[in-house]
């Protein structure tokens, strides 16, 4: 049984569910969770936790990576190249410099209505299910606040219908489809999204990825090793704890800072108020054992990996 992450290459024209599904197959193990969606039309990075790393999934780092196409000239209702057109309407006048000056306005900590066909519940129903149906109007989508750390354009094609590549970066719940939508409607010729690539999602990247096919080849030869339970848990502070305290802990126990003061520089903690919520919890040889929830004077195990017997 494997335990840890897969970060997972994924492939156009499926859904984070449907990878899931497939690696539960190849795996030949049910306990497998996604870290976050990603668009079917989309590829590019997907975390996916296996076997106890599962419970680990909420603590992962906030943010994301993209690289991206933006069509000018083209509507759609999905706000991507896969809907119906709804306007169409070329536009050679554009040009970069004209898309540069408003660029601005979609960095930093924005306001955003997301596409009508996205997983957003709306009075207890997905939103695709209701604009499928024809039930859903903009002024039933909440708008909610993004953040966007950066767009940075990476490349420019002018024509009828010109098209922009850009990497951005941006907190959980953007969505780029919107921004693409957004800046036509800023320019007052329409846009798409006309292509999707995650570069980078809560602490994994396209590097340590892996395509389908790679997992069954490494598999068939024996040779996947999975990323470890803690891979994505960098920026939290770590904690080792001695023999005696790691029973302890392994056993619900909470463990007082004044059990181990003496660690409590070399670890990054003080106690008291200004305490990180949550701690990488490590035994004396460097063996990860979970997670705690740090409080005012003492750490509570919130997820244990590794009993001691």
């Amino acid at each position: 049984m494997f335990n840890g992450f897969i970060s997972i290459d994924k492939p156009p024209e499926i859904t984070a569910h449907d990878c899931v599904s497939r690696l539960r197959k190849l795996l030949k193990q049910k306990k497998i969770g996604h870290g976050g969606t990603l668009d079917p039309m989309a590829t590019g990075v997907l975390p996916i936790a296996v076997g106890n790393a599962t419970r680990l999934l909420r603590f992962l780092p906030e943010g994301k990576a993209y690289d991206a196409k933006i069509r000018f000239g083209i509507v759609t209702n999905t706000d991507d190249i896969t809907g119906a057109v709804l306007n169409d309407r070329p536009c050679p006048e554009l040009t970069l410099a004209m898309v540069e000056q408003v660029l601005p306005l979609f960095q930093g900590k924005i306001t955003q209505r997301p596409p009508a066909f996205s997983a957003i519940q709306v009075n207890g129903k997905r939103l695709y299910d209701l604009a499928r149906r024809g039930e859903v109007t903009e002024a039933d989508i909440p708008t909610r606040a993004v953040e966007v750390k950066e767009i940075r354009v990476l490349d420019w094609t002018a024509g009828d219908y010109a098209e922009l590549d850009v990497a951005i970066a941006c907190g959980s719940g953007t969505y780029i489809r919107a921004i693409a939508r957004d800046l036509g409607e800023k320019l007052g010729c329409g846009a798409t999204l006309s292509y999707l690539r995650r570069t980078y999602s809560n602490g994994f990247s396209l590097e340590s990825s892996l395509t389908f096919e790679q997992v069954g080849d490494r598999l068939q030869a024996s040779s996947l090793d999975v990323l470890a339970p803690d891979h994505g848990l960098h920026l939290l502070p770590a904690l080792s704890l001695n023999v005696e305290l790691t029973k302890r802990w392994c056993m619900g126990q909470a463990i007082a800072f004044t059990d181990f003061a003496e660690d409590l520089a070399s670890n990054n903690l003080s106690g008291g108020e200004s305490s990180p919520t949550y701690v990488r919890v490590y035994d004396y040889e460097q063996n990860f054992l979970g997670v705690s929830e740090a409080h005012e004077t003492s750490i509570q195990p919130v997820v244990v990996l590794t009993p001691v017997n």
